[in-house]
């Protein structure tokens, strides 16, 4: 028997990656209809299409956007924040373009009144990583390491599901490395209090995050390419992190665990 859907007020995703190589648009469907929102926040990198010789368009990830579309036309609202890797979805194909303006950042507030910062998180990056010609040489390492670890997963047969494999670790290894001194929470504290909010909510650095360290609530949705995560808010206006790892161990059960760090 299947498990029940969980409900949130709110659910924020980044990073979902659709259309690259590397997302897991299988997990993140089963992740979505077993968690369903009022309003979902779509925090930027949700389409990945700008790679025309590279293309990696699933029946999942259409799906995923089938979902989206359903849950909208149910009376969801849907939010979209621009990515470093999104194409305007104006400009996106017919098919995989959502019903939604996107815009660079929005103020959130919360059942408990709390106001959040809400945006991509990339503004914060160096001017060279956020050029487009990085975002692209990087995108294209990624693809080819991914292709690279498909073929040797032929190696693997027996592995686990959940199991990183060897060049999947590597990537996030060396993507915590870049971001190892957390000056990236720091400076989007800051963009957030001198709005006045009472917190910052991003994507980006696939670094999934919860915590109130530098004074005001830091939280990060993390990433569909490895941490398998989304931020949720419950009904009471409080945060907590939604592991998708448990779908990835069992696609079958669909049994996402609340796994992670919880601000009341």
């Amino acid at each position: 028997m299947r498990d029940p859907v969980r409900w949130h007020r709110t659910l924020f995703l980044s990073d979902l990656h659709l259309g690259a190589l590397g997302s897991r648009a299988d997990l993140i469907l089963s992740f979505l209809r077993a968690n369903r929102a009022e309003t979902y926040v779509l925090v930027g990198d949700i389409l990945d299409l700008w790679q025309p010789l590279l293309p990696h368009w699933t029946e999942d990830a259409q799906q995923v956007l089938q979902h989206l579309r359903a849950r909208q036309e149910s009376g969801a609202v849907i939010h979209y924040l621009r990515g470093n890797h999104d194409p305007d979805p104006a400009c996106a194909p017919a098919d995989k373009r959502l019903d939604v303006e996107a815009v660079d950042a929005l103020i959130h507030q919360g059942k408990d009144k709390r106001r959040y910062l809400v945006l991509h998180g990339d503004v914060v990056d160096a001017r060279f990583v956020r050029s487009h010609v990085m975002t692209r040489l990087g995108s294209r390492i990624d693809h080819v390491l991914r292709r690279l670890d498909r073929a040797l997963s032929r190696l693997r047969r027996g592995t686990p599901p959940e199991a990183r494999s060897t060049i999947e670790a590597v990537l996030a290894g060396v993507n915590a490395m870049l971001y190892r001194g957390r000056q990236h929470e720091r400076r989007l504290i800051a963009m957030a209090r001198a709005q006045g909010a009472d917190g910052v909510i991003c994507g980006h650095f696939h670094l999934a995050g919860l915590h109130d360290r530098h004074g005001m609530i830091y939280a990060n949705c993390g990433d569909w390419l490895d941490s398998m995560t989304a931020l949720a808010e419950a009904e009471d206006g409080s945060l907590h992190l939604v592991s998708g790892r448990a779908v990835r161990a069992d696609l079958g059960q669909a049994r996402p665990a609340l796994d992670a760090e919880r601000l009341a």
